[in-house]
C-alpha cells in the first residue's frame, strides 16, 4: 500500500501554527482518528504514516473507516527487526521534519513509530507532545515499555489516560507538562459503535451469537517470539468449550506456518479484521482473551471480562473488580478462569474520563503554542 507523499517532499501550509502528527500502527489510527479534525480547526496539522502497519487490513482500512485523511506522508518503512525499523523511521522522520519545520510533534503510545517521533523530534529542538503517557507495566523485556518510558522522558506535554499514569510519572520525576485528559479512544469507541452495529456483518458471516463464543488475539513479542506460548495459546482454545474467534495478526500466523499442531474445530482463525468488526466482536463476546493493551481497554468500555495474556499489563486499574485476570500462559490457570466466569463488579469504575479527552488536549496544546 502506498499513499501520501514521500520524505522530502514539502507540504507548503501558511497561517496557523503548524503540528506534525506521526502515526504507524492501529492502535494509533484509532486515537488519531479523534484528534485530528479538531486539531486542523485550531493548526495546521500534518500527518505522517510511518508505515509500520502497511497491508490494506492493517492499514488502510482504519484510515476509511475512520474518515482519517490520507497522510501528507507516507513513509513505507514496512516491517523489520527492532532497530532497523525504527532506524529507518528516525532518519526518514528527520526528514520531514527538515522540510516542515513544527512547532509541536503528536505522537500516541508505544509503538516503534512512537518512539522514532519522539526522538527524531527531541534532537531537532521540536517540542513533542504524547497522546497516552504514562504507562506502565514495569516489564523492561518488552518492548512497548522501552518505548512508553524513553518517549516520556523526552516529552514536553504527557496526556494521561487515567490518574494512575499521572502518578506514574511521578513516581519517576515527571511534573511539569503532565496532564489527566481521560482516553482518547473512548471518544472514538463511544462514536463508531453504532456505526459498526449498522455496517458490521461478521457475526453473521461467522455463524455467531451475541456472548454465544470467546474473543483471542494475540500479537505481543513476549508471545509471539516464542512458538512453545503459541502453542499453548492455541491448544487452550481449544478447551474453552465454545468457539474461540482468532483474528491472526500477521506476525503470529508466520509463527503458526512453523508449528505443528492439531487445530480444534472450535477455533476459528480468520484474517485480521477492521476497525467496525473489531467493535462488534470485543462488545458481544462472552471473555476476551488477548495480550493487546488496547483491546484489554476496549472490552473494559464494554463491559466485558478479559483474560490477559501476560504475566503484567500497563492497564493496572482493569485488574480492579475482577473486569481483567493476569493468566500469563498457563493453559491450566486459562481455561479455569474462563470457565469459573469472570466476577465483574455490578458497575466498572469510569477510569478513563468521560469521553472530552480530545477537547482538552487541543486546548492545552494552544496554550503550549501561545
Amino acid at each position: 500500500m502506498s499513499f501520501g507523499k514521500s520524505a522530502g517532499e514539502g507540504v507548503q501550509l501558511k497561517g496557523k501554527k503548524k503540528v506534525v502528527s506521526i502515526v504507524g500502527a492501529r492502535p494509533q489510527f484509532i486515537k488519531c482518528a479523534q484528534l485530528w479534525r479538531l486539531l486542523r480547526e485550531h493548526f495546521e496539522e500534518v500527518l505522517v504514516h510511518t508505515g509500520q502497519h502497511y497491508d490494506d487490513a492493517m492499514s488502510r482500512v482504519f484510515f476509511e473507516e475512520l474518515e482519517i485523511p490520507e497522510p501528507a506522508y507516507n513513509l513505507e518503512v514496512g516491517s523489520g527487526s527492532h532497530g532497523f525499523q525504527t532506524g529507518e523511521m528516525l532518519k526518514r522522520i528527520e526528514q520531514v521534519l527538515i522540510d516542515e519545520s513544527p512547532a509541536l510533534s503528536i505522537v500516541y503510545g508505544d509503538t516503534n513509530s512512537t518512539l522514532a517521533g519522539a526522538l527524531a523530534s527531541s534532537k531537532m529542538g521540536i517540542d513533542v507532545a504524547h497522546v497516552e503517557a504514562g504507562l506502565r507495566s514495569y516489564e523492561k523485556k518488552m518492548p512497548e515499555e522501552i518505548n512508553r518510558c524513553l518517549t516520556d522522558h523526552v516529552s514536553a506535554l504527557l496526556f494521561c489516560p487515567t490518574e494512575t499514569a499521572v502518578q506514574n510519572l511521578h513516581k519517576e520525576g515527571i511534573w511539569s507538562g503532565v496532564h489527566f485528559t481521560g482516553d482518547v479512544m473512548l471518544e472514538t469507541l463511544g462514536e463508531r459503535i453504532v456505526e459498526a452495529e449498522k455496517r458490521s456483518e461478521i457475526l453473521s458471516s461467522l455463524s455467531l451469537s451475541k456472548k454465544g463464543y470467546f474473543l483471542l488475539t494475540v500479537h505481543r513479542a513476549e508471545n509471539t517470539d516464542d512458538p512453545e506460548r503459541v502453542l499453548k495459546i492455541l491448544n487452550m482454545a481449544g478447551k474453552l468449550g465454545r468457539p474461540v474467534v482468532f483474528p491472526v495478526h500477521p506476525r503470529t500466523r508466520k509463527v503458526i506456518s512453523g508449528i505443528s499442531f492439531s487445530a480444534s474445530p472450535q477455533l476459528r482463525m480468520i484474517d485480521p479484521v477492521s476497525y467496525l468488526d473489531m467493535l462488534v466482536l470485543e462488545k458481544n463476546a462472552a471473555v476476551v482473551l488477548t495480550d493487546s493493551g488496547g483491546v484489554q481497554k476496549e472490552a473494559y468500555f464494554f463491559e466485558v471480562p478479559v483474560v490477559t495474556l501476560r504475566n503484567r499489563t500497563e492497564w493496572v486499574e482493569t485488574l480492579e473488580g475482577g473486569w481483567n485476570t493476569l493468566c500469563d500462559v498457563d493453559e491450566e490457570e486459562i481455561v479455569d478462569t474462563v470457565r469459573r466466569g469472570l466476577p465483574g463488579t455490578p458497575r466498572r469504575p469510569e477510569l478513563f474520563g468521560v469521553g472530552s479527552a480530545t477537547g482538552r488536549i487541543v486546548k492545552i496544546i494552544g496554550e503550549f503554542l501561545g
